[in-house]
């Protein structure tokens, strides 16, 4: 895996290099790119997304947003209807990353804890919320719901075709046998029980999801965003 993630960071270096040029954008998004590479291994390997990255990636995404804002216009319309002006640049970016941070991890909060109120059981880590937290701070309130939904869509067509794989692929099988011998169920009815406890890696489609959006949404991103000369 090593050698695979050190080629993945460079072409992704070299792909935002080419996207953004010699620009402050370029620094940003240089750093957000490593932030996510080492989120998206991690829960992968482990399913763990470390406090000590995403508190410091907010933070850094926070500072990051003064000078490169994520430009999506909330802060900008919601300065103008309740104070009837715009403040600084810079005021704007920081409004502009902390409310991208408060909508993400509060709307992946709150279907986490809607699923755990219907499934009576946990849907997503802690994590993950802190994750998109963090992710807000850099993409701002737009780009942070539409990472999300490519984030949960890739991770429910994956999932699926995980689960269907392994449940062909015979996986479970002799647990299943022996737990059928004690009457605890049909051989096929346990088989999939086990396939569908599969833990999805939500931190790592999250982090593809937000790679797409900086690349993809580049324009939009880099709107107001001052260029180095």
């Amino acid at each position: 895996m090593y050698p695979l993630v050190e080629l993945l960071t460079g072409l992704l270096f070299v792909g935002c290099y080419l996207e953004f040029g010699i620009a402050q954008a370029t620094v940003k998004w240089l750093f957000f790119i490593c932030l996510i590479i080492i989120l998206s291994v991690t829960d992968l390997r482990v399913r763990l997304l470390p406090d000590v990255i995403t508190w410091p990636g907010f933070a850094a995404g926070v500072l990051f947003s003064s000078f490169v804002p994520p430009n999506d216009g909330v802060a900008f319309l919601l300065s103008l209807r309740l104070f009837h002006q715009l403040p600084p640049e810079r005021v704007l970016g920081v409004m502009e990353a902390l409310l991208g941070a408060a909508f993400g991890s509060l709307l992946l909060w709150g279907a986490a804890a809607l699923y755990k109120l219907v499934r009576r059981r946990e849907g997503m880590g802690q994590g993950d919320v802190k994750m998109m937290l963090m992710v807000g701070a850099f993409l701002g309130v737009r780009n942070a719901f539409i990472t999300i939904l490519l984030g949960t869509l890739l991770g429910s067509i994956l999932g699926v075709a995980v689960i269907a794989i392994m449940y062909a692929g015979g996986a479970g099988r002799r647990l299943a046998e022996r737990a059928s011998q004690r009457g605890l169920g049909t051989v096929n009815q346990i088989r999939w029980l086990i396939a569908s406890q599969y833990h999805l890696p939500l931190g790592t489609f999250l982090g593809i999801a937000a790679l797409i959006v900086v690349f993809v949404f580049s324009s939009s991103l880099i709107d107001l965003a001052p260029r180095l000369h």
